[in-house]
């Protein structure tokens, strides 16, 4: 248990950084899905949040030495990420009050491409270290 809570803990971290990014940063770096500025604000968007998913994961393996800690990482991280941003997708006008409807469609695309990135990148550690072993 006391592992599983050290993951949840670090999925909360996650969560809660990208949550602040976009609180902060959301108006100026979302753009409404039919404008010319979607599509390369997300692909670079996605490419950071790539950039830092796989330096997390690292870290995270720095203190969880378990044979499958970066799988553990990209599934428990990905389950608290998605229970919480249920909340904070309802709750738009609370969480993102600077963020009109269409930009608000802009977080939800990034976040549905960023969870899959946060199950992928842990799965292609996990092989990267199966490799060498």
């Amino acid at each position: 248990m006391r592992n599983g809570l050290f993951t949840a803990i670090w999925g909360f971290v996650v969560w809660l950084f990208a949550t602040l990014f976009f609180r902060l940063f959301g108006e100026y770096v979302l753009f409404p899905p039919r404008s010319n500025a979607f599509v390369i604000s997300t692909i670079l968007l996605l490419i950071g949040t790539a950039a830092v998913l796989w330096g997390v994961t690292q870290a995270y393996r720095r203190f969880d030495r378990s044979k499958d800690a970066p799988l553990k990482f990209g599934v428990i991280g990905t389950i608290i990420g998605l229970a919480l941003d249920t909340f904070s997708i309802s709750f738009h006008p609370v969480v993102f009050p600077q963020l009109d409807e269409a930009r608000v469609i802009a977080f939800t695309a990034w976040l549905s491409f960023a969870c899959a990135l946060y199950l992928f990148i842990p799965f292609m550690i996990q092989q990267k270290i199966a490799r060498t072993r």
